[in-house]
């Protein structure tokens, strides 16, 4: 299992360093194998910090994040190089992963001489065409080529074909389809659709909610930071509970109606900060536990949970 537990990420912004800018602030949720964990947000929410932190680019500022019980942030020297043989990621623009003077499959190289450099090469090429395989590639069409002789979905799909050349349980898959054309779209979600089917475990990250909708069994709001509703997809989707998660899914485009239609419906529910705050319900500021240890989200029903309902004052914590 991949946990996160409170995790927050700050940053020292302004002359010298004297103001803190907090881009993630006290987020938990976990990635069983086995199981999609949509995370979605407006840009700029954290998403893409969360995703750097799980994979050790960023480090944490507060909290912890463990896989398979063992302290991420506490790992050092060849220890990393074992982590990323079961944690990889893959980005947004495929195009910025690859060497554009090297041919793209220069990826596998890399990996071979990492964590393979005693396999006889008839078994690494044995080995890298059942991953290519696996990612719906023929090794006849995409292997000796350059990138720009690529589209985006082979390059992203050789991306996860090297990840599948690990002993991989959890990918972290940021915005990988965002730069893709619809007709390739699918054809990567279904893909990680199978690779959650074999076992791995992946945290989708993504703007778009009908993408989340579509893939996964858990989902994660993120807004400014930190978790504002959580549950399984199913009742998130269907019971949105805090406004700014209602307002998200008001605004998916839909193709039978217009932008003036969309803006009457949400002026009609109140706005985003409509309703009564049901965290400071059941946790008032002036009766809740220390700072330190106040709760960050309460429950609505049964695998579903909602934040703070403050949205003008940004994310309230209980006194």
């Amino acid at each position: 299992m991949l946990s996160l537990n409170r995790v927050s990420k700050s940053y020292k912004v302004g002359t010298f360093g004297g103001k803190e800018l907090v881009a993630v602030r006290d987020v938990s949720f976990d990635v069983d194998e086995g199981e999609v964990v949509s995370l979605i947000g407006e840009s700029g929410s954290g998403k893409t910090t969360i995703g750097k932190m799980i994979l050790k680019l960023v480090e944490i500022s507060r909290g912890s994040i463990t896989c398979d019980g063992t302290d991420v942030a506490g790992i050092h020297g060849g220890a990393v190089k074992a982590y990323y043989r079961h944690v990889q990621g893959v980005f947004q623009d495929p195009f910025s992963s690859y060497n554009p003077i090297f041919k793209a499959d220069r990826v596998f190289s890399m990996i071979r001489s990492e964590y393979f450099a005693d396999m006889a090469r008839s078994e690494w090429s044995d080995k890298i065409e059942a991953a290519l395989r696996a990612v719906t590639l023929e090794p006849d069409q995409v292997l000796n080529k350059y990138p720009h002789q690529l589209s985006g979905g082979q390059l992203q799909r050789l991306l996860v074909a090297r990840a599948l050349l690990l002993d991989l349980k959890f990918l972290v898959a940021d915005e990988i389809i965002s730069m893709l054309d619809a007709s390739t779209r699918i054809d990567v979600l279904n893909l990680l659709a199978d690779l959650k089917s074999r076992g791995m475990g992946i945290l989708f990250i993504t703007h778009d909610l009908s993408l989340g909708n579509y893939i996964s069994e858990k989902t994660v709001i993120l807004r400014r930071g930190a978790i504002v509703e959580m549950g399984a997809t199913e009742k998130v989707f269907g019971n949105p509970t805090h406004p700014y998660t209602k307002v998200l899914i008001t605004s998916v485009p839909q193709l039978h109606k217009k932008w003036a239609d969309v803006e009457a419906e949400i002026r009609a529910r109140g706005g985003d900060d409509s309703g009564t705050c049901l965290f400071h319900q059941a946790y008032p500021p002036t009766a809740g536990p220390a700072a330190a240890d106040a709760p960050t989200l309460v429950k609505v029903e049964d695998d579903h949970y909602v934040g703070c309902f403050d949205l003008g004052q940004g994310i309230c914590r209980v006194a």
